[in-house]
């Protein structure tokens, strides 16, 4: 493997993984083409899980989708929504556009707006619905990596959106 993790961005090699980038490549093509995908992969530390996102990463901007990244963090897994808004940071200038309630929930899961803590349906919601706002600029790739360290209520967020992604290119 050769994965330079300056390179963001730029298709990273990687040897003897031809079938798991054919499937990589395919999930950008259907992405690109307007259909919504979810793939997971798994695998033991070490065989090269983050090597294969930051291929996927490099094919999908050298394919003009948009690249959007979260990693989960074992030291904050007990901090609610802290990997949602690892995601969510870079394109909350689009929450504007989201219906009022969605917003004003996913404000104040991020800590952007004071309030109770906020309904998760409606927290997932407004994934679903930004999501869908970037995706209707750019095909949209999200990439989620050590997932097993996510905070629970991420995990619920990105999972109720990636569950209901329909028609929308976002990968």
């Amino acid at each position: 493997m050769t994965a330079d993790p300056g390179r963001r961005g730029r298709v990273t090699r990687l040897t003897d993984r031809h079938a798991e980038c054919g499937e990589l490549d395919r999930l950008v093509d259907g992405v690109r083409a307007g259909e919504s995908r979810a793939l997971v992969v798994r695998g033991e530390p070490g065989v090269g899980k983050t090597a294969l996102l930051e291929y996927l990463s490099g094919r999908a901007a050298s394919q003009g989708c948009r690249v959007e990244r979260a990693a989960g963090v074992q030291s904050e897994m007990e901090l609610a929504f802290a990997g949602l808004h690892q995601l969510c940071a870079p394109i909350l200038d689009r929450a504007e556009r989201l219906p009022e309630p969605q917003r004003d929930a996913l404000c104040t899961a991020l800590g952007i707006a004071a309030g109770a803590p906020p309904d998760r349906f409606l927290v997932g919601l407004a994934v679903l619905s930004l999501l869908s706002e970037v995706a209707g600029e750019y095909p949209l790739i999200c990439l989620i990596d050590d997932a097993q360290w996510l905070d629970e209520a991420s995990a619920q967020a990105l999972g109720f959106a990636a569950r209901r992604l329909a028609a929308d290119p976002v990968g």
